[in-house]
């Protein structure tokens, strides 16, 4: 089933598909810095606690899902030194940003390669990487069940996925306030770096349209994976799923 990733209906892949390349395109250039604010330096910490979470060894041939500018590469690339990096993602403008990172020095002497790639529809053989990384990616994905089932089949058994994602925070009151924040905190935020409020509006339904933690839970184990853990981080802003795909 596909979905507008906005509102979690029912509707064609295209429009959601299409809605992300032009954002996402338009606001590459000022994505990170609108991270940094809008999280107040949070997304840092996060960052930190999927690296604590990931289990990526230094011989390790990783695939980074949604890799827009970088972030998770070169964290990676600097955290735990695998043998390579293949960052992707479904919008070469961020990616050329990764690039120019790379050009600068950031991944640390680990090899990396860049390529658009959709999700969906994988163009890597079965059983290719020990390990995939993704942030902030399936929730932009109007076919989450395909993307997952492809994630699993590039995977080797006994591999494992690690995903960084917006969640639900299970206390109300904070809660509440997260809500609050994202409906008009987040598009102020947007608008003002970006100078691109609507796409920011976007950013906020798709958030609050995600499944929470158990969903995103169900929803790899429905596509093969195994072990399915998450740790939150921020009170449950974002959260950290690890998922193994079972051994041969």
């Amino acid at each position: 089933m596909s979905i507008d990733t906005a509102t979690g209906q029912e509707a064609p892949a295209e429009i959601s598909a299409e809605r992300v390349k032009e954002i996402f395109s338009a606001i590459a250039a000022k994505y990170e810095r609108f991270n940094a604010v809008s999280s107040f330096g949070a997304y840092k910490a996060w960052l930190a606690g999927m690296m604590r979470q990931a289990p990526i060894s230094a011989d390790a041939d990783m695939l980074d899902i949604a890799g827009g500018t970088g972030d998770v590469t070169f964290t990676v690339a600097r955290a735990k030194h695998p043998r390579h990096i293949q960052c992707t993602d479904l919008v070469n403008e961020m990616l050329d940003v990764a690039r120019m990172h790379y050009d600068e020095g950031k991944a640390d002497g680990v090899p990396v390669d860049f390529e658009v790639v959709d999700a969906q529809d994988i163009p890597y053989a079965d059983a290719s990487y020990d390990v995939i990384t993704m942030a902030y990616g399936i929730r932009n994905m109007p076919e989450r069940d395909r993307a997952l089932a492809e994630m699993f089949r590039v995977l080797k058994p006994g591999g494992a996925l690690v995903c960084l994602e917006f969640s639900t925070p299970p206390n109300r009151m904070w809660r509440a306030l997260y809500t609050f924040y994202l409906k008009h905190l987040i598009p102020f935020w947007g608008g003002l770096i970006t100078g691109d409020r609507e796409g920011f509006v976007y950013l906020s339904r798709s958030i609050q349209a995600f499944p929470n933690q158990q969903g995103l839970a169900a929803m790899m184990e429905q596509a093969g994976f195994v072990d399915v853990t998450w740790k939150n981080y921020t009170g449950g802003i974002a959260a950290v799923h690890v998922a193994k795909k079972p051994e041969a």
